[in-house]
C-alpha cells in the first residue's frame, strides 16, 4: 500500500490504527503500535513515504476525560482523529467533542463525516465547526458519482478540511488518492490543489515536498 500510496504522488502518510480505551490503555496501545512500526521499519525506503504515527480514536461518552488522550495526535501535530458513532449524536456527544476542541492542546478530527452527514442536523454541524473541529472525508466521497457533488460543494465551503485513502488493502480498499487529487485539480485548480496539500502539511507540521 505504501509503495501504491508513492506512485500516487503521496510523500506522507499518516498511520491510524484503532483505537479503543474499552480494550487498551493509551500507553499499551503506543507500544502496541510502535512494535508494529518496528517490524516495517527495515523495510522503508526512498520510494516509500515517509509514516506518521497517529491513531482513529474510537468515541464514547468521558472519552474527553481519557488520560493521555493528547499521546494519539498524528506525528508532533495536535490532530487527533475521532471516528464516531453511524447515529445521532445525542446532545452531550457533540458537547464533548466542542470540548475536547476547545481545550487548547488538540485539534479535533471526524473521520469519514459522509458517513454521519444524512444522520445530524445542520446546527450540530455549524457548532462543531464553529468550535475548531476539522473535518476528513474518505477518497471514495469523491470519486463516487453518487456523491462528488455533494463533496465539491462542502469543498467550496470551506467544511472539509483533510483527505483520507481508507485503505486496508490492494484489493477491496486499495488507496486511491491520485483519482481524487486529479478531480480537484481539474474543478478547483491548480492553485487550489497546490494551497489545499500546504495546509495539510503545515497542519501536520511536516517539511514542504513536491508531493502531497
Amino acid at each position: 500500500m505504501l509503495r501504491m500510496l508513492k506512485t500516487q504522488g503521496v510523500g506522507t502518510v499518516v498511520a491510524t490504527p484503532h483505537f479503543s480505551a474499552s480494550r487498551e490503555s493509551v500507553v499499551d496501545f503506543i507500544n502496541r503500535r510502535e512494535a508494529s512500526y518496528n517490524e516495517i521499519k527495515p523495510f522503508l525506503a526512498e520510494n516509500i513515504p515517509d509514516v506518521l504515527l497517529g491513531a482513529e480514536v474510537s468515541f464514547y461518552d468521558g472519552v474527553s476525560r481519557l488520560e493521555n488522550l493528547e499521546l494519539l495526535c498524528a506525528g508532533e501535530s495536535r490532530l487527533l482523529l475521532i471516528e464516531m458513532p453511524v447515529k445521532k449524536w445525542s446532545e452531550s456527544s457533540i458537547r464533548e467533542i466542542c470540548n475536547i476542541a476547545c481545550r487548547g492542546d488538540i485539534t479535533v478530527v471526524l473521520a469519514h463525516i459522509e458517513r454521519y452527514l444524512n444522520y445530524q442536523s445542520k446546527d450540530a454541524w455549524r457548532r462543531l465547526l464553529d468550535s475548531g473541529v476539522l473535518m476528513q472525508v474518505n477518497a471514495s466521497f469523491f470519486n463516487s458519482i453518487r456523491t462528488r457533488r455533494k463533496a465539491f460543494s462542502m469543498l467550496r465551503q470551506n467544511i472539509l478540511h483533510f483527505l483520507g485513502s481508507d485503505c486496508h488493502n490492494l484489493i477491496h480498499r486499495p488507496p486511491q488518492l491520485h483519482q481524487t487529487y486529479s478531480l480537484i485539480e481539474k474543478k478547483m485548480g491548480t492553485k487550489f490543489l497546490s494551497d489545499f496539500t500546504e495546509y495539510h502539511r503545515a497542519m501536520l507540521r511536516v517539511k514542504n515536498s513536491d508531493n502531497q
